[in-house]
């Protein structure tokens, strides 16, 4: 008997599968490096160009420092009005010309939430390294904590020497990681799936990266770097964060999320030639995806699997128990292309004896093992299930357990039953 059981079950509608749409065509025919486009719910892939090609980051990287403070924030390890003294490495980063930072005085005290405003909404790389060394009490510190955090969410293409994505020879000599000359590096996939996972993990990181300007206690307005948040340059409805990017050796970088009508997109465009076009080129992402795609129900609550509706039951009242999906599946498809999914069963094997069946007691609700539903695409989801959606598969019903009798009255008809077979067969056998 097969260890899994796996039915793969394709639709019966007539559409050809259609991979239009696939990254190498680049459709969209972006004028950047790299780039990749998401649904923010399921976490699919609608759109890749060189989605795994090792790039430098910038100061989106600063994505993962706003996780690692909010996650101290959300453990009790550091407070939003937690007050943090400049020192002077920091005051002087500052001060720095040429970057991006609102001026911080050497000795002066300033809440995490000053800092995190500086850091989320004007990119400030000062108030990001201050806010490093309190989380990890140093900057080289913190750099570790990065990128053992990177390794925890499941990205694969990165390297973080640096909590603020400046080059490090713009570090004034106090790099924490790597060589003088090094950057952060991620692949559009690996952005893509921090920035799904900071959604996920701390949704109120949009409370800031929302922002399109920060009044700070300096009496300076600061606005926000993400030019198409409302009243910006490049305003477009529903975008509210998350962060740009943007050096010599990285090009200017943008992850954008945007939501209308319920419906959230992220996306991300690596090293294009300009400040204006991350945002011109994002324009078109986004557009695509507003208009091309929708969320639909594919399957519905309790649906059950037309080829394998139940599995067997040893040592139970009943001899099999119904199954199925314990929740109904919603997937983004494209317009015109909603029936193109196929589905595949697949049933855990540790739940099975020997012969293939559950062993009672079942109850209603045990999980028995998952459903994957995919569409034509084959880009799978940004948190590495290239079989699709997953759904879990239950158990329908309950199905206790025979007491003594009943089992010992089975086990009796059974070794009859298998000697009646046997006897029967040598008569055959002689005619």
């Amino acid at each position: 008997m097969l260890a899994v059981l796996t039915l793969l079950l394709t639709c019966v509608f007539s559409f050809p599968a259609n991979n239009a749409y696939a990254a190498e065509d680049d459709e969209l025919g972006l004028s950047a490096e790299a780039a990749i486009l998401i649904d923010a719910e399921t976490g699919q892939i609608l759109y890749e160009k060189n989605a795994d090609k090792l790039l430098g980051v910038a100061s989106m990287s600063k994505m993962m420092t706003e996780y690692l403070v909010l996650e101290a924030i959300d453990k009790g390890k550091i407070s939003w009005d937690q007050k943090v003294t400049i020192d002077e490495y920091v005051h002087k980063l500052s001060a720095a010309p040429g970057l991006s930072n609102i001026g911080l005085t050497q000795g002066e005290t300033y809440t995490v939430k000053e800092l995190y405003e500086a850091m989320a909404i004007f990119s400030g790389n000062a108030a990001t390294v201050a806010l490093a060394q309190l989380v990890g009490g140093t900057e080289k510190n913190f750099v570790k904590l990065m990128n053992e955090k990177a390794n925890e969410l499941g990205l694969k293409d990165y390297n973080f020497v640096n909590s603020s994505g400046l080059n490090n020879s713009s570090l004034l000599g106090e790099y924490p990681a790597g060589n003088e000359d090094d950057e952060n590096l991620m692949s559009a996939r690996a952005t893509a799936k921090l920035s799904y996972q900071l959604l996920k993990d701390y949704p109120e990181v949009l409370d800031y990266a929302k922002v399109p300007r920060l009044k700070f206690r300096d009496g300076r307005t600061y606005d926000n770097f993400n030019w198409m948040l409302p009243g910006l340059i490049y305003e477009y409805e529903g975008v509210d964060g998350l962060k740009t990017g943007s050096t010599e050796f990285a090009g200017a970088c943008f992850t954008a999320t945007a939501e209308k009508n319920g419906q959230r997109y992220i996306s991300v465009v690596m090293k294009t030639d300009s400040k204006n076009s991350r945002f011109t080129e994002t324009k078109k992402v986004l557009d695509y995806a507003f208009n091309n795609f929708t969320t639909e129900e594919i399957l519905a609550k309790g649906y059950q699997d037309k080829s394998q509706k139940t599995v067997g039951v040893s040592k139970g009242k009943e001899d099999s128990v119904a199954i199925k999906t314990n929740k109904a599946v919603e997937l983004v498809v494209k317009n015109g292309e909603e029936e193109n999914v196929k589905t595949k069963l697949v049933i855990n094997k540790d739940k099975l004896d020997e012969d293939g069946n559950l062993v009672a007691p079942v109850k209603k609700g045990d999980k028995i093992g998952y459903l994957t539903v995919e569409t034509d695409n084959n880009y799978g989801t940004i948190t590495g299930d290239s079989k699709g959606v997953r759904v879990d598969v239950v158990a329908a019903e309950t199905v206790e357990k025979a007491n003594w009798f009943v089992l010992s009255m089975r086990a009796v008809g059974g070794f009859f039953g298998d000697m009646w077979g046997s006897i029967t067969g040598a008569v055959k056998g002689l005619f």
